[in-house]
């Protein structure tokens, strides 16, 4: 009984002299105080094990890290889940922030954007969008299609000039996205001459006025082909 009582005490002891900042699991103010979130969490490295879904943020200054649990990983890493700790990872040396090791989101300066890659200059095929920082493909023109209906004010009827337009549809090469493509188009006069519903036809009425008087001074120049009857006299 003597013996496993003062192997007991020793190991009580061991752990009694120990540094303060060397024992394992000890709750301390690593980087400013916040371990929220953390399993293991220590004064001189932050946090080490983070909870479930949080990921393991490492922060180095020179020889020295801190780590911190967060729930999305900052710009310019990636979170990766683990079996036993989820941490964030460092992108790419030319993405700004990224989906994954081999797929960047947003790339850094003189850098161009292109199927996940970061690219000093775009490939042959493609324009640089300076905006965005991207490389887009160029887009190819498709065939102009048919003239819309002559309108005027969103009306095709009526006596007046109006416009029809067709257009000119561009589309990725090879690809079936369409939206960033610009599409052409182009408008021109033509003549409205389509009486609208309820409305008569101005030419017709012109037309029959004028068949009238015609009619009129032609029955006015006709000679009286109806015998006259005698006049009787008087005895």
């Amino acid at each position: 009984m003597r013996a496993p009582l003062c192997l007991l005490l020793l190991v009580a002891h061991a752990v009694d002299v120990l540094p303060p900042n060397r024992r394992k699991k000890q709750v301390g103010t690593g980087l400013g105080g916040n371990c929220t979130g953390c399993v293991i969490c220590s004064e001189e490295n932050g946090c080490s094990t983070c909870q479930q879904k949080l990921f393991l943020f490492i922060r180095r200054e020179g020889i020295r890290q801190y780590g911190k649990c967060v729930h999305d990983c900052p710009p310019g890493y990636f979170g990766v889940r683990g079996q036993e700790v989820n941490r964030c990872k460092k992108c790419g040396a030319t993405c700004e922030s990224c989906f994954s090791q081999d797929f960047c989101i947003q790339c850094k300066r003189r850098f161009y954007l292109y199927k996940g890659k970061c690219l000093p200059t775009c490939p042959p095929g493609t324009t640089a969008q300076q905006s965005a920082r991207e490389c887009q493909d160029e887009c190819e023109l498709g065939p102009w299609g048919s003239w819309s209906p002559c309108t005027l004010n969103g009306k095709a009827c009526g006596s007046a000039w109006g416009l029809e337009t067709r257009v000119r549809e561009a589309g990725r090469a090879g690809r079936e996205e369409t939206a960033a493509c610009q599409v052409l188009s182009e408008s021109r006069k033509c003549p409205i001459r389509r009486p609208c519903p309820g409305e008569r036809n101005p030419n017709q009425k012109k037309g029959r006025r004028e068949r009238r008087p015609r009619k009129d001074r032609k029955q006015d120049g006709r000679p009286d082909a109806r015998p006259r009857r005698p006049r009787l006299g008087a005895g």
